[in-house]
């Protein structure tokens, strides 16, 4: 029979590919509409770096695709081929977007370094989450509960991502519309792909938040093992 419990896990990965479907189709969908100034989304990301005054942050395509992102430690601005290069509206919402980041690790957002310094307690805590639950259901339930608020820290990444990505998906719509980078029409749509983008965020927290969950009603009342 299988676990109950196993349904949390479905659900999580069911939200995440469906969150994940929609900014692609969302991308493809106004990935065919092209700005009218034919901006790329190379220039907009330098146009809005300029006007902002940081001079230290390289813009720079990368492969893959949707695989844009800011690297605030050797401060780099990766742009996946599909965006660096093109003139669409999605294209400059999301260089936008990583331009946002850009912006807030400029002015010292705090959640951005916040989740920053998560970063290596995270990596430990999703390493050690799963080895010391199963250790502790034979050596103790205090080691099962440390397991679990290893895995917690996951979720925390993740709740903390939030109002950081939601931040510059703002402060790029602000940008572009200040700028008059996009007409308001573009604007509007460039809206609905940042959008569909934060949703993945969202259902990535609740998939980890129904995992998290899974672990405690498996394991968090083992007592009889102690």
């Amino acid at each position: 029979m299988m676990d109950p419990t196993y349904m949390l896990v479905l659900i999580g990965v069911g939200l995440s590919l469906g969150a994940s479907i929609h900014v692609q189709r969302t991308f493809a969908k106004y990935g065919e509409y092209r700005t009218k100034h034919h901006i790329t989304g190379t220039d907009a990301a330098r146009l809005i770096l300029e006007e902002a005054n940081i001079r230290d942050v390289i813009v720079q395509p990368i492969a893959g695709e949707l695989t844009d992102n800011y690297n605030p430690s050797d401060k780099t601005l990766n742009l996946s081929q599909s965006v660096a290069h093109s003139t669409s509206v999605a294209a400059v919402g999301v260089a936008a977007h990583e331009c946002g980041h850009a912006l807030q690790d400029h002015h010292h957002y705090f959640p951005l370094k916040l989740r920053a310094s998560l970063v290596p307690i995270v990596n430990v805590g999703s390493n050690l989450a799963l080895p010391l639950i199963l250790l502790g259901l034979f050596v103790g339930q205090k080691l099962v509960t440390i397991g679990i608020i290893c895995f917690a820290t996951v979720f925390l990444f993740q709740l903390v991502t939030l109002p950081v990505e939601f931040n510059a998906s703002r402060r790029a719509l602000s940008v572009l519309e200040a700028q008059q980078v996009l007409t308001d029409s573009e604007l509007k749509m460039a809206r609905q792909v940042l959008i569909a983008a934060a949703l993945t965020y969202v259902a990535s927290a609740v998939a980890v938040l129904l995992q998290l969950l899974r672990l405690i009603l498996l394991f968090g009342n083992n007592n009889n093992r102690d």
